[in-house]
């Protein structure tokens, strides 16, 4: 044990005489851990931090739309666009099926609209919808003062509308908006309720930009919607599973598809959300490791460059050590104890590097960040095994100088 930490110590005296060498060797290292525990810190800490924000949802409810979570590309895009549009009367085929407790059938124009009060304005951002009450059963929505619309509202067609925490902000700041006018288009509207504050996703897009009023109303002041999007509740959380099975085969029958025909249409949940987060995250974290293994790549032939020019300037000193009885193995072990001592030193540096870049970026409020523990343990554990790897052929042409040979070098 003794000679164990006598070998870390000489190896760590060898890192001090020349620190500026020491650093340039261990770069590689140094940038492969920095990047693997600052992407594993963002990635982690996203995760987290959309598991709560993907909750767009009530607990059992799932979306049915036309378009997908998300479209990549032109021609995607325009291969879901002519897909038919979803209905009203398709929505109200799903209400009566044995599973589903709640069909919220919702109307939204193209572009977002600006609300406005006498003396205030919103800019064009506020997404006006025109729904039912079941909405308020299906979405993640809960009502802060007032109430949520009625079927009375929708029967008769009464300009109320329920506002989300971001709009009454703007329109009414430290006031209560519960039975104020605002305008939509020019035409006036009785706040009937605001909702608790739901935030934003990732920061950047905020979920409490909206104005829900009854589809009647909607229809005589925005005009109708070519389409709607439906979501459906389930009777219980475990029953999700079978209402989905129930409403997809009522959807394919309502719309005419064939047995061998693909679904034109899309279902998904809060959990379909958090997968394609996953998905992702797998990808940037499978990219994040190539970037990794390439740096401990370079940075390990360096530190293996680094030993040879050791031994090479200290071939007398080895000499000397082994003619005064030094073994092989323990020329071997004090070598390959300083090529792992200056790979660690590289993975420590890296790994307080990366910790940083994730502190630094959730203290500005930029991208929630938190260092997984296993990051750490991997980054150093394969800074280590770079160490090591590199570090075994220095150690071993070390060791098996010839003594007299070793002596007579200058």
């Amino acid at each position: 044990m003794r000679s164990w930490l006598d070998d870390v110590g000489m190896a760590a005296a060898t890192l001090r005489s020349s620190p500026l060498r020491s650093l340039l060797t261990a770069l590689g290292i140094v940038i492969g851990t920095a990047t693997v525990v600052a992407m594993m810190a963002l990635t982690e800490g996203l995760r987290l931090e959309m598991t709560g924000q993907l909750s767009m949802l009530e607990a059992g409810a799932f979306r049915v739309e036309k378009f997908p979570m998300v479209t990549v590309g032109h021609e995607a895009w325009h291969r879901y666009a002519r897909r038919k549009d979803i209905t009203r009367a398709q929505g109200e085929a799903l209400r009566g099926l044995p599973h589903v407790a709640f069909v919220s059938i919702e109307e939204q124009g193209r572009r977002p609209e600006a609300v406005v009060t006498r003396t205030r304005a919103t800019r064009n951002e506020i997404d006006v919808l025109g729904v039912l009450p079941d909405y308020e059963f299906t979405n993640a929505v809960s009502v802060a003062s007032g109430r949520f619309l009625t079927h009375a509202d929708v029967a008769l067609a009464r300009r109320v509308a329920f506002v989300g925490a971001g709009v009454a902000d703007v329109l009414f700041p430290g006031a209560d908006p519960v039975g104020a006018e605002i305008r939509i288009r020019g035409v006036p509207f009785e706040v009937a309720g605001v909702a608790e504050r739901m935030g934003t996703v990732l920061g950047l897009e905020s979920r409490d930009g909206f104005v829900a009023v009854p589809w009647t109303a909607y229809d005589a002041v925005l005009g109708r919607a070519r389409g709607t999007n439906l979501a459906v509740r389930a009777t219980r959380v475990e029953d999700v599973p079978q209402a989905m099975a129930e409403v997809v085969a009522t959807l394919r029958r309502v719309r005419g598809l064939g047995p061998l025909d693909e679904n034109d249409f899309e279902v998904f949940s809060n959990d379909t959300a958090a997968e394609l987060f996953d998905g992702l995250a797998k990808v940037v974290g499978a990219a994040t490791f190539g970037l990794c293994a390439l740096s401990l790549l370079v940075g390990g032939i360096g530190v293996m460059n680094i030993m040879l020019v050791s031994v090479t300037e200290r071939t007398r000193e080895i000499g000397v050590r082994m003619a005064l009885g030094a073994r092989r193995q323990r020329i071997l072990a004090q070598f390959l104890v300083e090529s792992l001592v200056l790979a660690l030193a590289g993975g420590a540096i890296g790994v307080a590097l990366g910790g940083g870049v994730a502190l630094v970026a959730r203290e500005l409020d930029v991208v929630p960040a938190r260092v997984p523990l296993w990051s750490v343990l991997l980054s150093l554990g394969s800074a280590a095994a770079a160490g090591l790897v590199f570090g075994i052929y220095p150690a071993a042409r070390a060791s098996r100088l010839d003594p007299v040979e070793a002596m007579r070098a200058e």
